[in-house]
C-alpha cells in the first residue's frame, strides 16, 4: 500500500474559531456507526475524516462509500487510503439499501473510491446500488457522487444516467491551475465534460459539483470555474474550506472567512445556479436531503417563471 500523499511533514495551521466542531458523541451516533459495521459498509464520513460526522451521524445521516475503502489514486487533499483495492463485494448494493431502510432515509448520498483497476471504473456497482434502493426503499431519493471514470467516462456515465439517480454529483475540487499538484490523476476539462454529458443525456437529473477553498486559488480563478460550471449546465454548487487531514497532505494556504464564502455564494447565484451552499464546513453531502428539497422547489419556481 502506498501513502495517500507525501510531502515534508510540517505543523498544521491552527484552525480559526469558525471552523471548529464538537467531537462526535451520543447514542444515535453510536447506532449509526454500529449499523455501518454490521452491514460491512464504508462511509466517506469516516474515511475522509469529515468534520461534520458528529452532526450528521447523530441525525442518522451517513454518506455510503461503495467499492471498498481503498482508492487507486493519491490526491493531495484526500484522506482515503491508497493501494490495491479488494474484489468488488456483490452483496454491497443490497447492504446499502438495507442501511437506507433501517435509517429511514428520505434522501441518500452514495459515493465511491476511484477504481481505475475495473473495466468500467465501478459504474456498474453504482447502477446496482440505485436498482437495489429503488426496490427496497422506493420513496428514497438518490444522490450519487462519482469519480471521473478516467478513460471510460462516456459508457460509464451513460449507464448510470440510464438508472436515473435524482442527483448526479462529481466534484471539480479546485481550479485548473492547481490540478497537477492537488488532483494529479484527474483532468479538469474531462470532469466538466462528464457533468455536461449527464445533463445532455437526461436534463431532468440535477447536476452538482463542489470546490474546496484555501489551497492557493485566486478569486478570479474561482469565478472562472463558476462560469465553466454554468456552461456545462451544473445546477448546484457547493463550496467549503479545505482542511489538511495529516501533515503528509497538501497544506492549507489560507482559511477562507465566512464573509468571503457569502460573497462567493452571491456571485454564484448571480451566475444562475439553482442552488448554492458555501460556508467553511460545507461538504458535498452536508444537509443533502434539505438541499434536494430546495433544488426541486427552485426548479419548479424557474419553470413557473418560464411558463
Amino acid at each position: 500500500m502506498t501513502e495517500p500523499f507525501s510531502q515534508p511533514s510540517a505543523p498544521r495551521a491552527r484552525k480559526p474559531d469558525w471552523i471548529r466542531v464538537k467531537a462526535p458523541v451520543g447514542a444515535a451516533f453510536a447506532e449509526t456507526k454500529a449499523l455501518m459495521r454490521r452491514l460491512n459498509l464504508a462511509t466517506v464520513c469516516e474515511e475522509a475524516a469529515c468534520p461534520n460526522i458528529g452532526e450528521c451521524w447523530t441525525k442518522k445521516h451517513a454518506t455510503v462509500m461503495i467499492l471498498g475503502d481503498t482508492c487507486t489514486r493519491a490526491c493531495a487533499f484526500c484522506n482515503v487510503k491508497t493501494g490495491m483495492p479488494k474484489a468488488v463485494d456483490r452483496t454491497e448494493p443490497q447492504h446499502v439499501a438495507d442501511a437506507a431502510a433501517e435509517l429511514g432515509l428520505e434522501h441518500i448520498v452514495v459515493t465511491s473510491v476511484d477504481r481505475d483497476d475495473l473495466p468500467d471504473g465501478g459504474a456498474s456497482q453504482f447502477v446496482k446500488v440505485i436498482e437495489a434502493l429503488r426496490r427496497t426503499t422506493p420513496s428514497t431519493t438518490i444522490e450519487i457522487l462519482t469519480p471521473d471514470f478516467r478513460n471510460k467516462a462516456d459508457a460509464a456515465v451513460a449507464s448510470i444516467v440510464a438508472a436515473r439517480p435524482d442527483v448526479y454529483n462529481h466534484n471539480l475540487e479546485t481550479v485548473p491551475r492547481l490540478y497537477p499538484t492537488i488532483r494529479p490523476g484527474a483532468r479538469y476539462y474531462a470532469s466538466l465534460r462528464l457533468l455536461e454529458t449527464v445533463k445532455r443525456l437526461d436534463p431532468s437529473i440535477f447536476t452538482k459539483s463542489g470546490l474546496m477553498t484555501g489551497l492557493g486559488e485566486e478569486r478570479l480563478e474561482v469565478h472562472q470555474v463558476m462560469d465553466d460550471m454554468r456552461s456545462a449546465g451544473i445546477d448546484f454548487l457547493t463550496m467549503g474550506q479545505y482542511l489538511q487531514p495529516t501533515p503528509r497532505h497538501a497544506k492549507v494556504a489560507e482559511f477562507t472567512t465566512p464573509a468571503t464564502f457569502s460573497a462567493y455564494a452571491a456571485i454564484a447565484r448571480a451566475k444562475g445556479f439553482l442552488l448554492v451552499a458555501a460556508s467553511p464546513l460545507t461538504r458535498s453531502s452536508y444537509h443533502a436531503g434539505d438541499d434536494f428539497a430546495k433544488l426541486r422547489a427552485a426548479r419548479e419556481a424557474q419553470l413557473g417563471r418560464v411558463g
